[in-house]
């Protein structure tokens, strides 16, 4: 059972009480200007004002105070934020809404543990399997099974799927079949064919490692052919970015002890991440270790310091413009945690700009969100849905390909394309470059 804060008779009770609430210098900025309004995807949506930014903070607040009780009405608009961060990026008043509501999140988690309300499948995902690399594995291995063996087919042809809700068939379409996981097929040291700059800690990651390694293993390459010597810790763990959007800062918490300790004992100069959502939750591992030892919060803030998204990385740190042309016509995705969390921008169109013969093509609205947000897709489809549609309609008639930056966007916006019978690539922008590099290669040899 969670630990509560007991409050004194002179103070006020408050709807928040457990540890980590949200803090009142936090939402206290919110001065209700409404810059918010117009780009928050679930108001946009809705029209309802407690479904957006500033209503989702004046209820955190009013909870926080304890004038209104931790119900329902808190916990929907809370719960039903994508916490995509559009709003971070027009607030004049620098509200960290993200923040707030990871940490109200954090209260609505304690609460429902302590009542027994919590939901047993994503209970037992996220503390029973993304926190086990072992695990994960063995999840790709069976997904390898299902493909190879025959049982998709059967399951397509027997029509089997069809009992699945339509959003998840959506996905079971576009599943990539799994390659085995980099952490266990690669070298844990890889190293450039120069004297090296430095050396890099990659993390694997847990979704892109199970079900897109061949982004890590493109990751490696780019980063090597940049004269970079590239280890991947083997005691390396989860991020825990689903944890903290869920609300469960104690797993999160540590997930996040193992990876601090394992990239400062491999004496990284960088942390490199090829996925949004887990550069901006290890960026913000100081946060999960603010209100608990001054030691630990140290720690954490040293390996915040040392994480760069593999497009950040290249860009600061000096790359080298691939040499060979590819033909094609390119647009790109804004990532939510990449532009929002992390206000990376620039950089990732930086590279695919420097390939000779990119024909590159703004996207509309390439900032709003495509739905995926973590597992959002799966715990509110309707919503996603919708996002989704919006965000293949944005993307030009004559583009070849997608471009992007976070596995849960690609697997997004690959099943919006199949859905919308539309015939175009999606790719991360180091798989581009790493396209780019090789075939350079191939021509000199």
């Amino acid at each position: 059972m969670a630990e509560r804060l007991v409050s004194t008779n002179e103070e006020r009770a408050t709807a928040f009480g457990y540890p980590e609430p949200p803090q009142p210098d936090k939402y206290s900025k919110c001065v209700h200007c409404g810059f918010c309004l117009e780009v928050c995807p679930t108001y946009q949506q809705s029209s309802d004002e407690n479904h957006s930014p500033r209503g989702r903070v004046y209820l955190i607040k009013q909870a926080a105070l304890g004038d209104i009780p931790l119900d329902e009405a808190v916990i929907d608009p809370v719960m039903t934020c994508l916490d995509c961060r559009a709003c971070e990026s027009v607030c004049p008043s620098g509200v960290e809404v993200g923040n707030l509501i990871e940490h109200a999140r954090g209260q609505i988690y304690a609460w429902q543990t302590e009542h027994g309300r919590l939901n047993r499948v994503q209970q037992f995902t996220l503390r029973h399997l993304f926190p086990y690399p072992k695990r994960l594995r063995w999840a790709g291995k069976f997904l390898r099974f299902y493909h190879r063996s025959g049982l998709r087919s059967l399951a397509h042809k027997t029509q089997i799927t069809k009992l699945l809700p339509q959003h998840l068939r959506d996905y079971e379409d576009i599943l990539p079949t799994p390659s085995s996981p980099t952490l266990t097929t690669w070298p844990t040291v890889t190293s450039p064919q120069t004297s090296p700059k430095g050396r890099v800690g990659l993390l694997t990651g847990c979704v892109m490692d199970a079900l897109m390694s061949p982004i890590n293993e493109a990751t490696i390459r780019v980063v090597a052919h940049n004269g970079w010597e590239v280890v991947m810790p083997t005691q390396q763990v989860c991020c825990g970015a689903l944890h903290v959007h869920a609300g469960d800062r104690l797993t999160a918490r540590s997930l996040a002890r193992t990876n601090i300790r394992a990239f400062l004992e491999a004496d990284v100069d960088y942390v490199i991440t090829n996925s949004a959502g887990c550069g901006a939750a290890m960026k913000e591992y100081p946060d999960l270790f603010e209100e608990l030892s001054e030691e630990e919060y140290d720690l954490a803030t040293q390996f915040a310091n040392k994480v760069r998204d593999v497009s950040e990385f290249l860009v600061e740190t000096g790359f080298e413009p691939p040499k060979h042309s590819i033909s094609g016509a390119v647009t790109y995705h804004d990532a939510c945690h990449l532009c929002h969390a992390q206000k990376i921008r620039q950089q990732p169109r930086r590279l695919i700009q420097s390939i000779p013969g990119i024909q590159f093509e703004e996207m509309p609205n390439a900032d709003r969100c495509c739905g995926s947000a973590g597992i959002y897709n799966l715990t509110h489809p309707d919503m996603a849905g919708k996002l989704l549609d919006q965000k293949v309609a944005d993307i030009p008639p004559d583009v070849d390909t997608v471009v992007l930056g976070n596995p849960g966007c690609l697997l997004q916006i690959k099943a919006g394309l199949n859905k919308h019978q539309r015939h175009v690539n999606v790719v991360h922008t180091v798989e581009l470059l790493d396209l780019a590099y090789q075939q350079e290669s191939g021509l000199e040899s």
